[in-house]
């Protein structure tokens, strides 16, 4: 991709000057240590000063400071001169080209801003988006579901379990259905807290009454909890030491995240962030392919599907789609992919094609294999 590219250029230029900047204080400080010394010798020396003037002036000619650094210096300018280069070929600043004529909804799109917004805990710029988008009505009940999502994070910031404890509990039999242990989790954060505290009779009691619901599917864990016990005055030199590491409270505080947007029916990510990192990724092969097609861009408007093949990460890969290598178009249910015996796979309309609606066998596009249509069989995604 692009900017990948894009990325490796900057790198070059930081590393550039990393060694250029290197070799400059490497010049330097043999500079002023030849010079030291012979401020020392003449200090100390009766003799007249020409000698030792002439002394550093051979050896700084031997350092050679200029010779050094031009080379450094050299490389650096290059990689400078061709960055804004690159710059300028990746961030087209006109993308109008790319993008068709399609009418937005414009409160879903207003919701989707808003929301991005709630998730991000900036509840007043939400609200001000809101009330100039003149849509308060569909935002008000994700906003105040992602309030309690932000309180119960800025409690944990403050090593405050509670408010999770709370909701993991009124939820437990939806994080049940749904295989999470985020309940456990929590607690297996409020009983080390409870122990690190040096409180070994309470940390017993606080287990006796919230691990025993779990024995059956994590005893294992619940054991080695108990193992806890034995160092509670020592906790952080035991061999259980991992336990007080701050990323346990980041992973349970992800997974608090993740299962409380899935209860509400809503995807971790944010669709506006997924939606503006897929567009970034996929912008720069339209771009190109619009350059080189700059007199039809009516066809453009009026297809309904990308015109070029545009490759995503796989973040973005939410659905599994087929693409025929034979026509180059996506697969649908009148279409689907078939497996041939040779293991390739060409969409139904490719085959019936090529094998004249079964009458006859034809050669796969990519081995030597000789394909009978009737042998192939439909694959479902």
């Amino acid at each position: 991709m692009e900017l990948h590219s894009l990325k490796d250029s900057f790198d070059r230029v930081a590393k550039k000057r990393k060694v250029s900047y290197s070799k400059t204080h490497e010049v330097t400080d043999l500079i002023v240590q030849e010079i030291s010394k012979a401020i020392k010798v003449m200090q100390s020396s009766t003799l007249e000063y020409q000698s030792e003037l002439a002394e550093l002036k051979k050896k700084l000619q031997e350092v050679s400071p200029l010779n050094q650094l031009e080379g450094a210096q050299k490389e650096l300018n290059i990689a400078l001169i061709k960055y804004p280069k690159a710059l300028e070929k990746v961030f087209n600043p006109d993308i109008s080209k790319a993008y068709q004529n399609i009418e937005f909804d414009s409160p879903i799109v207003n919701q989707i801003i808003a929301s991005h917004f709630y998730r991000q805990g900036l509840f007043e710029v939400g609200n001000c988006f809101i009330t100039e988008a003149q849509d308060a009505e569909a935002a008000v009940a994700m906003r105040s579901l992602f309030q309690e999502l932000y309180q119960m994070l800025e409690a944990m910031k403050s090593r405050n379990l509670e408010p999770a404890l709370k909701w993991a509990a009124a939820n437990s039999n939806k994080l049940k259905e749904n295989g999470s242990d985020l309940q456990l989790r929590i607690h297996h954060l409020q009983f080390v807290k409870i122990l690190q505290k040096g409180s070994r009779d309470e940390a017993l009691k606080y287990a006796r009454t919230n691990f025993a619901s779990f024995a059956g599917n994590h005893m294992a864990e619940i054991q080695k909890l108990m193992g806890c016990l034995l160092y509670s005055d020592r906790l952080h030199e035991s061999p259980y030491a991992h336990l007080l590491s701050p990323t346990n409270w980041d992973t349970v505080t992800n997974e608090l995240t993740r299962q409380f947007c899935n209860l509400l029916g809503q995807s971790y990510e944010s669709p506006l962030s997924a939606t503006i990192a897929a567009g970034i990724q996929g912008l720069p092969p339209l771009l190109k392919f619009m350059t080189v097609m700059v007199g039809k861009k009516h066809e453009w408007q009026s297809m309904n599907q990308l015109p070029v093949p545009v490759e995503l990460d796989k973040e973005f890969q939410f659905h599994s789609v087929f693409v025929c290598p034979v026509t180059k178009e996506q697969s649908t249910d009148d279409n689907p992919p078939m497996l041939m015996s040779c293991g390739h796979v060409l969409c139904k309309q490719s085959i019936n094609k090529m094998s004249k609606n079964g009458s006859k066998t034809f050669k796969c596009p990519y081995c030597p294999t000789d394909i009978d249509s009737t042998q192939c069989r439909q694959l479902i995604f």
